[in-house]
């Protein structure tokens, strides 16, 4: 279903701040808080004592004491103290290695011993003084993979965003997808159109006429495990389109990270880094809400879809010209878990 031996988004700083944070990635259940040094703990979210969820208790002095018994946790997994007991032969939990960079908490579920900090997704706008970003987290009851391919193929845009970002020329033009390395992208250019109104609003921010016509781009990147870029944004028609003068044109980078919760459950961490007026914060704020009203309006649909494939699991699904980016997606992911399978076999029989 997932690949182990990736990065994934396990939450954000703010949510771990001061306080532990319980969460399941990939089928583990993993308890997320900061150490001593303030760096980033994540344990099994399991008390070896009487098995409570560790994330039910607190963070004292950089260790996490259990809120059913008092017992307490180190940053390596290892009970430290318990009132009136000695510790010394309590079996340890696991420990995940967990890194914090560009804003996010990332956890790797898999073999600890290939999790290299290397890998993680690089966020060349993260930080940056010429980008801004805002976002936000759902939790969906579907199937990651559901979400891949909606993200890969946004003719969906035109029904169920229809009021936002939504348009005919959607339908009307044929995307291109092409494969580098384990890299999907899916690209769609449409020329001499009206602006929808989501994109009015940021032309309208970035003091550019909202009422001309605009050449408007759509780039889907999927990166393994689970994350989609999109590039996206609309110049003043005849500008240069995706290569105008920035003065011409407002772009951004749709931000989502797909970190799967269980087989058909998954958690949403999505936003926008924006490339115009980074200095403005009713800006960012106003985009933040306005793209976390279009995302949840896809929330109904991959729910309700989930649920008829579970009811219909024989149902064999139909794959056009327009799923071609999440349907090379998913081949991408099939290698990835043929890899990882095929690597634990061959250590298994060592």
């Amino acid at each position: 279903m997932f690949p182990k031996n990736a990065w994934y988004v396990a939450c954000t700083p703010d949510e771990i701040d001061g306080k532990p944070l319980g969460r399941t990635i990939c089928n583990e259940p993993i308890v997320f808080f900061r150490g001593p040094e303030g760096q980033v703990v994540a344990l099994e979210d399991f008390c070896p004592h009487r098995g409570a969820p560790l994330s039910l208790g607190r963070v004292v002095d950089g260790k996490l004491v259990c809120g059913y018994h008092g017992l307490q946790m180190g940053c390596d997994g290892r009970t430290v103290a318990m009132p009136n007991q000695r510790v010394r032969g309590f079996p340890p939990v696991r420990s995940y290695p967990a890194v914090e960079r560009y804003g996010f908490i990332w956890v790797w579920p898999g073999d600890p011993a290939q999790a290299d900090p290397a890998r993680i997704h690089h966020l060349h706008w993260a930080g940056h003084p010429e980008w801004a970003y805002g976002g936000g987290l759902y939790h969906i009851r579907c199937d990651y993979r559901l979400m891949i391919d909606n993200l890969m193929d946004l003719t969906h845009e035109t029904y169920v965003h229809a009021d936002s970002i939504g348009q005919k020329e959607i339908d009307e033009t044929t995307p291109t997808t092409h494969v580098e390395g384990d890299e999907v992208v899916t690209s769609r250019f449409m020329n001499n159109i009206s602006a929808p109104p989501f994109w009015r609003m940021a032309l309208r921010g970035a003091g550019l006429p909202e009422d001309q016509p605009v050449d408007r781009w759509q780039i889907c990147r999927f990166s393994p495990p689970s994350h989609v870029m999109i590039e996206v944004g609309v110049a003043l028609a005849g500008r240069g389109g995706y290569h105008a003068d920035n003065k011409d044109k407002v772009y951004s980078i749709v931000v989502d990270f797909l970190t799967p919760e269980t087989e058909n459950t998954m958690w949403y961490f999505w936003g926008m880094a924006r490339h115009f007026k980074p200095d403005d914060p009713e800006l960012t704020e106003a985009i933040r809400k306005g793209q976390g009203k279009i995302f949840s309006e896809d929330l109904e649909m991959l729910e309700r879809q989930q649920r008829n494939l579970e009811h219909w699991p024989d149902r064999q699904l139909l794959a056009l010209n327009i799923d071609a980016g999440g349907v090379q997606s998913r081949r991408v992911i099939e290698r990835l878990i043929a890899a990882e399978r095929a690597g634990a076999t061959a250590g298994a029989a060592a």
